[in-house]
């Protein structure tokens, strides 16, 4: 049974999976878009959503808060100019577009980038 389960497994433990979120959430704050599966960008955007509004206030106690979330110090900085962007927006920061499925294996694929 999945009793208070929340997301999705993604086939991996859980360590694996909380490694696969941070990357996937460190290269979207970094390149401020990137292409994946329509999976994993609706599993990443609540949290990069709460990573950006936490990052509206730039103060040394939320520069901890995030630098542990995200687990480097080399992308602070990165997210506190995105969530500069965003100073008069109440939330509603990220967009997913779906792509074409992948021939491949016809996976499902989807665009998530900042607004």
């Amino acid at each position: 049974m999945r009793h208070h389960k929340k997301g999705r497994a993604f086939n991996r433990k859980d360590n694996q999976k909380k490694a696969l979120v941070r990357s996937l959430t460190r290269t979207l704050i970094l390149k401020q878009k990137m292409v994946t599966s329509v999976a994993k960008a609706k599993e990443i955007r609540p949290i990069v959503e709460k990573l950006i509004t936490k990052a509206k206030i730039d103060n040394l106690s939320t520069r901890r808060l995030l630098s542990a979330r995200l687990g480097s110090n080399s992308f602070l900085d990165k997210l506190f100019e995105t969530a500069k962007k965003f100073e008069k927006r109440s939330g509603g920061y990220t967009r997913i577009v779906k792509l074409p499925i992948r021939k491949s294996d016809s996976s499902e694929r989807a665009l998530i980038e900042f607004v």
